[in-house]
This record gives C-alpha cells, structure tokens and sequence, in this order.
C-alpha cells in the first residue's frame, strides 16, 4: 500500500491495467499497444480449422509430453529429445532460471521475466553507451571478458530495444561462451520479425548438437500471434537438461488447443512466411510514420514493436494516460524496465494498417 501512496496520478491509472497482465479481450474497443503478438497471422486458416474442432478439443484431455515433444520437434524442424514445449515460454522460463546457477549477463533494458527469478547478486548488468541502445556481438565479448559470468542471457532481437545481432554475429558468440564455459540463455521469441528471418533462427539441430551450452527459447506467442493457447518451447543439446525439465513440468502442460496447433501447423507454412513479409512491410511503413511526429524518438526495430524516447511537451507517463484516458489506446510507459532514465522511454507494439493509422492520427492530433 505504502508504494501506491508514492506513485503519481498517472503512475497509479496505468498500473491498474498494467497489472492485468492481459485479458483485454475484456474491453473490444481498447487498442493494445502494450502485449506483442503478430497481426498477420490471426486471419489464417489455421484459426477457422481450430474453430471446428472446438467441441472437440473443450471436451478432450491433452497428450503428454512424449508426443507434443514430437510435434513441437516437427513444427520447428529440430529432434524431440532436443526440444520441450511449455504451457507459454513463461514456463519454461521459470523453471529454468530457477535452476540457475552462479553469475548471470544480462543486457538492459531488457524483458525482466528472467531476471526477476534470479538474485539481484546474481546478476551482471550491461547497458550500452550507444545511441538507441544498439549493441553487437563484440561489444558483449568485450564487457563480459573483464565482468565474469557463468550465464549469458541474450534477448535477440532484445526487448524493448528492438536491438539485433545477426545470425554471423550470434556464432561468434556462440562461439565465444563455448570456450569460455559460459551458458548460453538466446531467447528469439521475435526473430521471425527480423529481415531475412527464414536463416536467422537457432532452433537447428547441428547447431545444438555442436553446443550443448546453449538453450533457445522461442515464445509462440509472439510470432504466431496465439497468446491465448499458451505454447513456448525451449531448446537445447543439452539432452540432461531438457530431460530434467521434462519432470519438472506437470503432466499435461500443454493443453488440447495447443497441441492441435502443433498437429496441423506444418500445413500452413506458406501462409506463416506471407503473414511475416506482410508483417515487415507494415512495420516499416509504420516506422516512416512514426519518425513524423516531432516529440518522438523512433529506434529501430527488428522485432514487432518500437522502442520511443519521448520530448517536452511530455513525458512519458503523462502521454501513455492520455492515451489510454482520452483514445482507448494502451501502450507500455515500461514502468518496470531497469537500465533507463524514468519516465523518458516508452514501448509501442506493431499493428495492422487499420490501427497503426488510427494511432498515427491521434499522436498527430497530440501535437503542440
């Protein structure tokens, strides 16, 4: 109670639906700027063919982890015994940090779900002295060769930064924590967001198998734009550690309507890539859009949202309560994000052209 009485006006109205962490199919009219998910790929027909097995699926338990490990395995190209499905990457997530060891890197600003489950002594904190928060393999090397680390967290492309390391520079650094005995933690839950994102994926079952010390998280969520199925998966060579996850999550973590994802997604390959080039041609229109409106500071992006330095007359937490008050529109004032200046920066997801054009207006509307 005492750290609401601390919060401002604005601080306060923000946190209430902040602190939802979702359900926003609560409120139709609102427009979610906040969570991440891709626009393209909801008008699929892997939607409409799910909707028909409904009666189906409500009234029928899953499968164990045997088999969704098999269709996590042939949707993402890699060998079960590499590979383990969670009920969302939210899961995964948890239960590997938690069995974590020793001194972890992590880059800020960043997605705070894997240092919150760790010590604040555990962690080694980087923040780039760049502009926009840009970064590259050899700036990592650099800091974590005089700062000593057993793990290395790597948000790619990161989250809220929209920073990018390409596949080249991600094998050196693979490369690198391999002779240097430091694990390696790739979360590329965005990369299918990425320009040439078809050969800049992880998930490959040489490039596990030749480094076990590395683990791949992907958040289906994100990518494949089905928040509400709950499905992430997690890889690795590390056959030990994915067998021990395994019997750390229950039973049936994943549930009918996920599963059948899995079991009918190869089919729908084709229409996945159209919907991530349409995607990427959307987020660089909205980018140019952006880069208009006078009291904003666009980063780049190679992920489905834009990181904004915000200018006088606002600041950020008054424009995101304007927004929210005054348009129906929620975005992220990333309240929680360690590694900037409050109150300065805020996040924006990627829409389709409808709503990226409603919000283009009303920012313009805003101007003073």
């Amino acid at each position: 109670m005492s750290d609401d009485l601390n919060l401002t006006v604005d601080q306060q109205f923000l946190r209430q639906y902040y602190s939802r962490y979702g359900g926003f199919w609560r409120f139709p009219n609102m427009l979610d700027y906040c969570y991440l998910v891709n626009p393209c790929f909801k008008d699929c027909g892997i939607i409409r063919e799910m909707q028909e097995f409904f009666p189906t699926l409500v009234t029928e338990y899953p499968s164990g982890m045997v088999v969704n490990s098999s269709l996590a395995g042939e949707c993402w190209g890699v060998k079960p015994e590499y590979i383990i499905p969670g009920n969302g990457a939210a899961e995964l997530i948890k239960v590997l940090m938690e069995s974590t060891e020793g001194k972890v890197g992590v880059i800020r600003p960043t997605f705070e779900e894997y240092p919150n489950r760790l010590s604040e002594e555990q962690l080694v904190p980087f923040v780039s002295e760049k502009t926009d928060f840009r970064y590259d393999e050899d700036d990592l090397i650099e800091f974590f060769s005089c700062h000593p680390i057993d793990t290395l967290l790597l948000i790619n492309p990161d989250n809220p930064s929209g920073n990018f390391i390409d596949k080249k520079g991600l094998l050196k650094l693979i490369a690198w924590t391999k002779k240097r005995k430091i694990k390696l933690v790739l979360d590329e839950s965005f990369v299918d967001f990425s320009v040439g994102y078809t050969e800049n994926s992880c998930v490959e079952n040489i490039l596990l198998e030749e480094n076990p010390h590395m683990m791949v998280v992907k958040s289906i969520s994100k990518s494949y734009g089905v928040p509400g199925l709950r499905l992430g998966i997690l890889c690795s060579g590390d056959k030990a550690l994915l067998a021990a996850m395994k019997k750390r999550v229950s039973i049936w973590n994943i549930n009918s309507f996920a599963e059948f994802f899995m079991q009918i997604f190869p089919k729908y390959r084709m229409e996945y890539k159209e919907a991530c080039d349409t995607f990427i041609r959307i987020r660089d229109k909205f980018q140019q859009e952006l880069e208009k409106i006078p009291y904003i500071h666009v980063m780049p992006s190679q992920a489905n949202y834009f990181f904004l330095e915000v200018f006088p007359p606002y600041e950020v937490e008054e424009l995101c309560a304007i927004l929210l008050k005054d348009y129906n529109i929620l975005v992220s004032a990333c309240l929680a994000k360690k590694g900037i200046e409050p109150n300065r920066f805020m996040r924006i997801a990627v829409r389709d052209e409808k709503d990226n054009n409603r919000f283009i207006q009303v920012l313009k509307d805003l101007t003073k």
